[in-house]
């Protein structure tokens, strides 16, 4: 796996992707930013929330579970002093489909962050991580 960051000016920055895509990062006018993208930390807990929502899905699919959708929203709290690493992340799903039950999600959740999700396990190093999860009605 490849990525390139790209400085552009200020605090702005383009990130590229081995897969050929790009998003911009970018920091708050304090540090020379314009605001104009999520900061490089943000990025983080947005592939936190993308890597774990990408396991549960395919967890809930192989099971022949029809998922109509899901949302994860992440909570997350950073140490105070340099290093600014997470220190605490909490998980929460919200996921619909017909005929979802309270053991096919938890399920797909904890096999997500105890095995499957690499950023969740990498980022466990450093946060205490939680989770939870609600079945919304169709």
């Amino acid at each position: 796996m490849k990525a390139r960051v790209k400085w552009v000016d200020g605090a702005m920055m383009v990130g590229e992707s081995g897969s050929g895509h790009s998003v911009v990062m970018d920091g708050p006018p304090d540090f020379g930013g314009r605001n104009l993208g999520v900061r490089p930390m943000e990025m983080l807990l947005l592939g936190l929330g993308g890597c774990t929502q990408f396991d549960v899905l395919l967890i809930l699919r192989k099971g022949r579970h029809e998922v109509t959708d899901c949302v994860v929203e992440l909570e997350a709290e950073r140490a105070d002093s340099e290093p600014k690493v997470f220190t605490r992340i909490h998980v929460h799903y919200k996921v619909s489909g017909p005929g979802l039950t309270e053991k096919a999600v938890a399920r797909a959740v904890k096999l997500s962050a105890e095995k499957f999700c690499s950023a969740s396990i990498m980022l466990g190093a450093t946060a205490e991580i939680s989770h939870d999860f609600e079945i919304v009605a169709l």
